[in-house]
Order: structure tokens, then sequence, then C-alpha cells
């Protein structure tokens, strides 16, 4: 994909996102590589003054810590991570300032956890304050809160910010979303072990099963993303309409050669147009289940643009509750949109295919006539 017209040209409405990974930062070591960083901060810089907004999503605040602090890499419990990662993500962030500021570039500091993009409010409101610094010519630096995000540090972790940096890009609308790390990009197998294995340039679909054979697990103990983490977070950005490239953050002037349409790494194709921010919204949640219509629901929803009554609905699949997030597929599967359900699929069960009248009776309580109200739904 090529988003400056030439060597000259200007990068006007041209926003990318730029995810810089654990082990690159680190060049493989125990403390921040500033060679690495300076390198990839001037690549960003150019690219500033050609007009392009870029994002920056960075990892490295807890290899930041350990190296201040004199921590061994194999000390690893909950609230020591938090410690670090408190104490890292200063250092880190001067050391960005520093970088930026020589380069006459302002820059804004931005921890994020899920819980702050997977509810809705959080949602517009993060969205308007990173496109009014990108708007305002202010590089944000974007990083998962590690210190308070409990959750996530204990297993439901973004991905060592790949996934964060994808729903970022789904969140401002990127035309291009760049995961550079240590490896130059997808490859058969792990170049590390085999040496027969081959880089993958263009990966169009990418299914569970690709994500499967490819993904493997991580790569290297320092960070906790790993190629099956990249993988996904690209699906998630390709799915809202989101170029993405996973690419070696140490080849030469990578981000402006992406930018100029030059081949390198893996890139992996939008497979939606942009959907605006509420879809963008729902399909960064986890979708929780799914609601089977029949084909007059399907053309109520789609031509006349109603809410899904439970006298279209032919079934319920999987274990959600009301508030939920579920797809809406028709009679042969196919996703025609998603929404927020009003009732759980057990309720929806019990209640398909009647009239909105007898919800009350049957299940003694009535959340609304709607199973997914028409305002909590994007149909694709």
């Amino acid at each position: 994909m090529q988003l400056f017209t030439n060597s000259e040209g200007g990068g006007a409405e041209c926003r990318i996102v730029v995810k810089l990974g654990t082990r690159l930062l680190t060049g493989g070591g125990m403390r921040v590589n500033l060679e690495v960083m300076t390198a990839l901060v001037g690549q960003i810089a150019r690219m500033h003054a050609r007009g392009a907004e870029t994002l920056l999503v960075t990892s490295g605040a807890v290899a930041a810590g350990r190296h201040v602090l004199g921590v061994a890499a194999g000390e690893r419990n909950l609230p020591l991570r938090q410690a670090l990662a408190s104490v890292g993500q200063v250092h880190l962030m001067e050391l960005y300032d520093q970088l930026f500021r020589w380069q006459n570039i302002s820059v804004a500091q931005a921890l994020l956890s899920r819980r702050d993009i997977t509810d809705w409010l959080g949602y517009i409101n993060i969205r308007n304050t990173l496109t009014a610094l990108a708007e305002r010519r202010v590089v944000p630096i974007i990083n998962e809160n590690d210190v308070v995000a409990v959750d996530e540090l204990r297993g439901d972790a973004f991905g060592d910010n790949d996934t964060l940096a994808a729903l970022v890009a789904n969140l401002v609308g990127a035309d291009m979303l760049v995961i550079l790390s240590d490896v130059d990009g997808v490859y058969t197998a792990d170049p590390n072990i085999d040496p027969a294995a081959r880089l993958i340039p263009v990966v169009e679909d990418i299914s569970d099963e690709v994500v499967d054979a490819l993904g493997g697990p991580s790569w290297h103990p320092g960070g906790r993303g790993g190629m099956r983490a990249k993988l996904s977070a690209a699906r998630l950005a390709a799915s809202s309409g989101v170029n993405v490239v996973i690419a070696g953050g140490r080849t030469p002037n990578v981000i402006e050669r992406l930018a100029q349409g030059e081949s390198l790494g893996t890139f992996l194709p939008a497979t939606a147009t942009k959907l605006e921010n509420r879809m963008r919204w729902m399909l960064s949640v986890s979708i929780k289940g799914k609601v089977g219509v029949d084909d007059g629901a399907v053309r109520a929803l789609r031509e006349r643009n109603r809410s899904l009554l439970p006298m279209g609905v032919v079934r319920a699949i999987g274990s959600f509750e009301r508030g939920d997030i579920v797809s809406i597929i028709d009679e042969h599967g196919a996703q025609i949109g998603c929404g927020i359900a009003n009732y759980s699929a057990a309720d929806i069960a019990a209640i398909k295919g009647r009239q909105s009248l007898d919800i009350a009776d049957a299940l003694g309580y009535n959340y609304g006539d709607e199973i997914i109200h028409r305002n909590n739904m994007v149909i694709v």
C-alpha cells in the first residue's frame, strides 16, 4: 500500500500507527537501546515533516524498569512487574521526549487498558483525544497501563501491545498499522531454528487455521507477544479496514519505505472497508456469541433499518449475557452485523420466534421489545 505518491510528495491525511516491540527496542538485551530508538524516531520525524500523522504504540517499560532497578529477568511476580512498569515508563517517556524534541516535535503520553477501550464512552473519549493530538501535530506515545491493568497482566494481556496497537489503529481510522519487531515478518517456520524457513510477503486470509499454522509459540522469552499475537492483532485491524504490515524494525528506513509502497516484511491487506466508529468499537470487543435470524429479519434489518425482534430469531449460539456483543448471522451462517444483546442466550432460546408482547409471559420480565435495538446495532 502506497501512502506517499513520490519521494517529495506529502502525506496529508495519511495516518499511521507504528508499534515497537520490546525485543526491538532492547536489541535483545536487558535495557533500551538508544541507537535503535534514535533511528526509529528519526524515521517518524521525517514522516511527520511530510505531513503524516503518526501514533506510536511502544513496549519496553518493564524492560526499562528492570535496568533502572537492576532486577533480573527471571523475577516475574505481578506486584514487581507493576513496579517495574511504573519506574520504566518514566524512563521510557523521558527518552522519547528528548529524542522527539531534538526533531522539534511535541509528544504526549497515553496509558490505556482494554477496559478503557471496550467501554463505549471510554472509546469515544480516547478516540477524540488521540485524533486531536494527531491533528495538532503531536505524536501520541501509547502504552498498556501495566500499573493498574491487573487482569491483563494475569493473562488477558493485549499481547505485548500488539492487540493494543490494532485497537488504536481501529479507533483512529488509521490508513496503515506497522508492527515492528526483531523478526522481519511472517515466516513459514521459526527462522531462528529452521534454515529453510521462508518469509511470506502477503497473507490475505488470516483465519484461525492460518494463525495456528504460522503463529507458533512466542519465539523469544523477552516479550509477551510472539507471532501468534501479531497475526491475531493484524486480523482485528484488517477486519476494521486497516492495512497491516509486520516487518523488521532494524531494516533501514523501514517505515518510510513502507509508506512509499515498497514491499517489506509481510503485508496483510484490509478485509473490509473502513467502518463507522460504533462498528469499530464492537469489533474491538470480544464477540460473546451469535444470534441466527431468518430471511425476513435479514430484509428488515438491511432494507428497512429495523430493530431485531424475537419473531425473526431462529437460534442463539454460544453462552452470552444481556449487554454482551453478539454477531447476527443469517440462515446460512454468514454475518450480517453485530450488536448489543438485550437478552441472554438462554432468554433468547425461550422467546425466539414469538411476538414481542409474549416476552414477559415467557420470561417473567421484559427488558424491551427488541432482541437488539437498532441504535445498538451495525449492519455490514
